[in-house]
């Protein structure tokens, strides 16, 4: 068993968005302020508002696995190959980025044994689309539906195909917590190398399939981006401007590894960050109406727990979803937390160009957060074309910016009133 007090180094990444499938080809379009967002390709938006995200629906998995070849063993590739065959998109998707992480982390020569490995998946009501186009079928011919729907069209079937194809055969699950999901899995990620004997565990974001149903309710409630841009899908996520209407859906998934951090060390791994710590908790107030209180009350608690100050954040990746309640909110729950020096802070909202990737959002954004914090530049907010006059803190709409970052905090927070925030260090 292990203690609190033990260092925890991020020694894996991987990621694949509509910006790059690697994660300095992420940080490249991010410092060139490139947007994701195009209307979407296959989905049948037809009947829905919803026009508009971004969109890896004909992201080339063939191409993706021909990369991989001799770059892990060949029994891996073979599984991976085998497996990809027939299982749902997402599944597809997630076990590609647990395989890049996996190598990105060095494990597949680190001599670990699998047994003391986790895995953890990060979402739930993940297959949402491959879900609604059984039930079409069913609706028209029940017996020509994927027989195998009753097990891929779980979530658990992600994790159990990463297991699988890495023979990871330590403790494996998702954790459900909306767009705050891939900070509650990081969380717990690190509990079962501190607490459980897990020599390392993976977090993996899965990408979420959404459907037609989903994005139309999202519409209906008023959450998401649907009435101004659609000829100009660029333009529909803005955080921090005037005429943000709602946050922009966006397929998107990452991968973070993690060891403690003298294990990391004494096997001659890269390391790409520390983890501080990360804490969770609830608003109490089941709607989609973000807190101040409740988000200031964490990111105390969270400084505390990791032995900061407030002074010595330097750089805070936003939750920032180009919502017109949601972007206040957590600017105003940042001036509460951290006083004079909110005024010092360099704030970035990457779901500017990317769009808001939900569930895979807390993992997404941190390993945008930590290339951008070893890169020593931040990537700008954009479409910020008029500033609401309520930001008044440095939300970098002119960037790149280069700036030293020694520690980081990452915001999540998502429906249900679940709030997550993590706190990363640069790697000394």
């Amino acid at each position: 068993m292990s203690n609190r007090a033990e260092r925890i180094a991020v020694t894996g990444m991987a990621i694949n968005t509509p910006l790059g499938d690697t994660p300095q080809a992420f940080l490249e379009a991010l410092l060139a302020g490139r947007s994701a967002l195009t209307r979407w390709k296959r989905l049948d938006t037809s009947r829905i508002y919803s026009k508009v995200g971004a969109d890896l629906s004909d992201y080339d998995v063939t191409k993706k696995l021909g990369e991989l070849e001799g770059k892990v063993p060949p029994d891996v590739h073979k599984r991976l190959r085998r497996l990809i065959a027939k299982a749902p998109w997402s599944t597809k998707l997630s076990m590609l980025l647990a395989v890049d992480g996996y190598r990105d982390a060095g494990l597949f020569s680190a001599g670990i044994d699998t047994d003391r490995v986790a895995a953890i998946v990060a979402g739930h009501n993940i297959n949402f689309n491959y879900q609604y186009e059984n039930r079409l079928q069913f609706a028209e011919e029940p017996d020509f539906m994927d027989p195998l729907l009753a097990l891929t069209g779980l979530d658990t079937d992600h994790a159990g195909s990463v297991s699988e194809v890495l023979q990871v055969r330590g403790p494996i699950y998702t954790v459900g917590a909306a767009c705050a999901s891939g900070n509650h899995a990081l969380r717990m990620a690190i509990d079962e190398v501190r607490h459980h004997g897990m020599k390392a565990a993976m977090v993996v974001g899965a990408v979420l399939d959404f459907s037609p149903v989903e994005l139309h309710a999202m519409a209906l409630m008023g959450a998401i981006s649907f009435e101004s841009f659609h000829d100009e899908p660029w333009r529909a996520s803005r955080p921090f401007d005037v005429r943000r209407e709602g946050f922009v859906p966006a397929h998107g998934g990452g991968v973070l590894v993690i060891e403690k951090w003298d294990d990391a060390v004494a096997r001659g791994a890269k390391i790409y960050a520390e983890v501080l710590g990360v804490e969770c908790n609830a608003d109490g107030n089941h709607l989609p109406q973000p807190s101040a209180e409740g988000q200031a009350r964490l990111m105390n608690r969270t400084l505390e727990v990791c032995g900061l100050r407030p002074a010595d954040v330097d750089y805070v990746n936003a939750h920032a979803t180009s919502t017109p309640l949601g972007d206040l909110t957590e600017l105003t729950s940042i001036k509460a937390v951290f006083g004079e020096h909110a005024k010092k802070l360099k704030i970035n909202a990457t779901k500017s160009m990317l769009g808001h990737t939900c569930w895979a959002a807390p993992t997404v954004e941190s390993v945008a957060a930590i290339m951008q914090m070893n890169a020593g530049v931040l990537h700008p907010s954009i479409n910020v074309d008029e500033r609401d006059p309520a930001v008044d803190l440095d939300v970098l709409t002119q960037g790149p910016v280069k700036h030293q970052v020694e520690v980081c905090m990452k915001n999540s927070f998502g429906f249900g009133g679940i709030n997550s925030v993590s706190i990363f260090r640069r790697a000394r």
